[in-house]
């Protein structure tokens, strides 16, 4: 995307949902200013279904949204969003992206990428958890 930035201490918006949460993402980007200086990522916890928020997000936002794929550099002042069937992780400033950990039942895509947040992210962290 661009020239890899030495501060990887910025803050990041977790948001996580699920597809009943389209509406809640679009409410959330229109109100944040896209020089915020914050990453936000958004955690569907999508197994089967492709999600289209890469395509349908930008419109209700100045920041550059992308689909997360493997190693893709965290940077501000953009929109992330996981791709399905994946458990994300964060891993040197990078995105990981791995099978899903739990393809029956409730999944935990939310959880596990929380987890790795916490774990491998020097910044603040914001959750977000909506209800569709």
């Amino acid at each position: 995307m661009s020239a890899r930035p030495l501060d990887k201490t910025f803050p990041i918006i977790c948001v996580g949902g699920s597809a009943g949460g389209l509406d809640a993402y679009v409410r959330l980007l229109r109100c944040l200013p896209a020089d915020l200086g914050v990453a936000v990522i958004i955690v569907n916890h999508l197994r089967v279904v492709a999600t289209l928020l890469h395509e349908l997000l930008p419109k209700h936002t100045a920041m550059p949204v992308a689909l997360i794929t493997e190693r893709l550099e965290i940077l501000p002042n953009h929109v992330f969003i996981i791709p399905q069937k994946r458990d994300l992780h964060v891993l040197d400033g990078d995105f990981r992206l791995k099978p899903i950990s739990k393809p029956r039942g409730w999944p935990d895509v939310i959880t596990v990428f929380l987890r790795s947040l916490t774990e491998n992210w020097q910044g603040r962290i914001v959750a977000v958890i909506v209800s569709g």
